[in-house]
């Protein structure tokens, strides 16, 4: 996936609360489909697709084991979304560091000597 569309995927996939619920919950360890449908009042089918659209994204991995289908994070899941952050992250502090510069001049400018 281009890094435009996989930072798209990720965010389309995290803009759901179940699915920050079935990450958070895959954060203490690995969790089969079932076990991650419990907490949900949604079918089984549902809890489904949601991971669909986390494995798509790149955020969980599934692997076969027998007939369980354990779900993890995948690693490097949120690599690219953590580097888009520290680029806004630094442009958001140089904002407020060239305000506070402005701001200081300004301050200094009204100080009237007595």
């Amino acid at each position: 996936m281009p890094p435009r569309a996989s930072l798209d995927a990720t965010l389309t996939a995290l803009s759901d609360p179940t699915r920050r619920a079935i990450l958070a919950r895959l954060a203490s360890g690995e969790a089969t489909v079932s076990e991650l449908a419990e907490p949900f009042a949604i079918s089984q089918p549902a809890i489904s697709r949601h991971i669909r659209v986390l494995a798509d994204a790149g955020l969980i991995a599934q692997r076969v084991d027998g007939t369980r289908r354990p779900c993890r994070l995948a690693k490097g899941a949120l690599d690219e979304l953590d580097d888009y952050l520290a680029m806004l992250r630094t442009a958001l502090e140089a904002n407020y560091d060239r305000l506070d510069r402005v701001l200081a001049r300004r301050a200094k400018g009204k100080a009237k000597p007595r």
